[in-house]
């Protein structure tokens, strides 16, 4: 699972997923992507299970790009503990979506396959999502 090898700080807060992404927002890589219509904290475990979905039934042909990373560690309390005493320790990572995000991309593949392989993806994802092609992103 994707984590990261080192971080400045062990603990970050919350913050807010406010707006529309800016950058990511393009299928530069690949000729078709995955983009998120709403915003959410994607797990690291439900990346590796929409890229594996991805790849099984590409049979290997092709190329996936990843374009979200789980750098933001999300902590939690043991169970039946008294409130203070400081912050929980980190449990998991995630990624921070914004809605317009393309965090899939596929290439080399036709776009029958690819719109499947993509919406198999996205049932393993807690969000909407929506096919993008290179071309639809031209036009808007």
């Amino acid at each position: 699972m994707l984590m990261p090898k080192r971080v400045k700080y062990r603990r970050v807060q919350r913050g807010r997923m406010k707006g529309k992404a800016m950058r990511g927002n393009k299928v530069t890589y690949g000729d078709y992507g995955l983009q998120a219509l709403e915003p959410a904290w994607i797990k690291s475990n439900q990346i590796e299970a929409a890229r594996v979905a991805m790849t099984r039934y590409c049979k290997r042909f092709g190329k996936v790009w990843i374009k979200i990373f789980p750098d933001k560690p999300v902590t939690q309390k043991p169970a039946e503990t008294r409130m203070g005493s400081g912050k929980g320790s980190p449990e998991y990572w995630v990624a921070v979506v914004k809605p317009g995000r393309v965090m899939f991309e596929l290439g080399g593949v036709p776009e029958a396959t690819a719109r499947e392989a993509l919406r198999l993806a996205a049932a393993k994802l807690p969000i909407k999502c929506k096919f993008v092609t290179k071309e639809t992103e031209a036009q808007s």
